[in-house]
């Protein structure tokens, strides 16, 4: 029988309502404090939008901010943003390489962000930087909508289409890939040739493609559509393939996209898909390259476990940089671009340009915006290590990182920017997931609720919330903004190593692990 609690006693009950009032006093404003001049200025553009204006500290809040700044840009109810601000300091208050330096996030107010921490007072000007924030929302995925099996050992990664959420495809142990149909929860293909796991699938940027890398050393190209092999196993690599990354939208030539593949040999090539033959290798690494990513500036970053991380240009095949301030292992790369690289001309509205120049427009004009900061177009560059670090670059105007990202207590095993590029999000063997603000690499929150390695995580594509896939068999959805857990999933009956979030309409996610069946979450 169920133990049953005894009724609290009498200094329980005072003890409760004495906290309970304790907590309604810390979260009220006090009222006479007068009131704040506020500029606002555009985080893209660094441009002010406005003269200062003078608002009342108790009704300071993020809401009555936003609800201010839209008027000042005149914008009437139906064009209503949702903007998210940052506090931006003098150069003499804190180091920064810029001349203004990023303080916390402004999450619900004034009073308890700037002026009750003491940063600034009531007599300073307060300068907020905005950015706008998506306009649609995605819910917090809340329930396992199917669970399919069909894999015969455990599924190594997922990956979504860049073009509709009804669309995925995994790689597993069992020698093949299958693209599944989301919204029926059924297998549409299964993607059958290689003769060793399939450890990474990647969508091609338009979707029309499926490229799979195995430990039988070879690259697979498959047709999303039909589920047919293109062409022959593109061969070159001699020992197995661990990452893939395609060519950009935008710097695609017609009708001749490239693919880069990483491997185990410590070798990156670089594949012309239309002929099906190598057009460059990259050869420079000493150890087995772990990941590689293509970015929208014409550089390709990869990640070795000779501890360095290397930038080439993509189409000289040259190397640029050598980034070397890791003491062991890099395991991941991320790149502040990456979700406008890998869903180019495709957004959350679902409408596609007619034209292939309106097509590769779109993606240009997507990358560009994703990659504007204060006015300048910068690509950072995020990686992850065994050391228990990771580092933020910008290796277009410096071989020094920006940031050194303490904090882990075990090796880091994946990192990812949110798709707005204002947070990072790492996870780590310590049972943690970290977040850190994604321009200038400082710490923000540790979310705690694992109790086991956390594998993966991916946001959702409005960048208010991520989901995390771990060793204890759950996933576990978190709410950026109060940095708390939003939804614990468990269902999974064994570790789960891979998990991804529809990029376009953010409503599915996907997840497989070692139980070899794949599933599929939504609100």
């Amino acid at each position: 029988m169920a133990t049953v609690l005894p009724p609290p006693s009498k200094r329980q009950k005072t003890a409760t309502a004495t906290r309970a009032r304790e907590q309604q006093d810390i979260d009220s404003i006090p009222d006479n404090l007068g009131s704040v001049r506020i500029q606002f200025h555009d985080h893209a553009t660094g441009l002010s939008a406005g003269p200062p204006v003078s608002v009342p500290v108790a009704d300071a809040t993020v809401k009555n901010l936003e609800l201010l700044l839209n008027k000042l840009q005149s914008h009437d109810d139906s064009q209503r943003i949702p903007y998210r601000f940052n506090l931006l300091l003098p150069q003499n208050t804190k180091p920064s390489r810029d001349d203004t330096t990023s303080a916390p996030d402004v999450p619900r107010d004034i009073y308890h962000s700037i002026l009750h921490p003491g940063l600034l007072t009531t007599e300073d000007n307060i300068n907020l930087s905005y950015t706008p924030q998506a306009v649609f929302r995605v819910k917090a995925v809340s329930r396992c909508s199917a669970s399919i099996s069909g894999h015969g050992e455990a599924i190594l990664a997922t990956q979504f289409s860049p073009a509709t959420s009804s669309k995925m495809a995994s790689g597993s142990g069992d020698m093949t890939a299958r693209i599944w149909d989301c919204d029926t929860g059924t297998p549409m293909h299964t993607l059958k040739g290689h003769s060793g796991w399939v450890l990474a699938v990647s969508w091609s940027p338009d979707a029309s493609t499926v490229a799979t890398g195995s430990m039988d050393q070879t690259v697979r190209l498959w047709d999303s559509k039909t589920g047919k092999a293109i062409g022959n196993p593109m061969k070159g690599h001699t020992k197995w393939v661990n990452s893939l990354s395609w060519e950009p939208y935008h710097l695609q030539s017609p009708s001749n996209p490239r693919l880069a593949s990483a491997s185990k040999d410590a070798t990156v090539r670089i594949w012309n898909t239309t002929l099906q033959r190598i057009d460059t290798v990259l050869s420079g690494h000493k150890g087995s390259v772990s990941c590689v990513k293509w970015g929208g500036l014409g550089f390709i970053y990869t990640a070795s476990h000779d501890k360095t991380v290397k930038v080439w240009n993509a189409d000289k095949g040259t190397l640029v940089h050598t980034l070397t301030s890791h003491a062991h292992w890099v395991n991941h790369l991320a790149l502040s671009t990456d979700f406008a690289l890998r869903t180019a001309y495709h957004d959350h509205s679902g409408a596609i340009p007619s034209s292939e120049e309106a097509k590769r427009e779109k993606a240009k004009q997507r990358f560009e915006k994703a990659a504007t900061s204060a006015g300048k177009i910068t690509e950072l560059l995020v990686t992850a290590s065994d050391d228990a670090t990771m580092f933020l670059w910008e290796p277009s105007r410096s071989t020094k990182p920006l940031a050194r990202m303490l904090g882990h207590q075990k090796l880091v095993n994946h990192v990812t920017f949110s798709p707005d590029g204002l947070y990072i999000a790492s996870a780590a063997f310590d049972n943690h997931v970290k977040l850190w603000n994604g321009r200038d690499g400082k710490f923000l929150h540790t979310l705690r609720g694992h109790v086991a390695p956390v594998y993966q995580c991916a946001f959702s594509p409005d960048s208010r919330l991520l989901v995390s896939g771990s060793k204890d068999t759950t996933l576990k959805v978190w709410d950026l903004r109060t940095a708390k857990l939003a939804m614990d999933l468990p269902g999974h009956q064994d570790e789960v190593y891979a998990v991804d979030w529809s990029p376009t309409d953010g409503s599915c996610v996907g997840s497989g692990g070692k139980d070899k069946a794949v599933r599929l979450w939504r609100h």
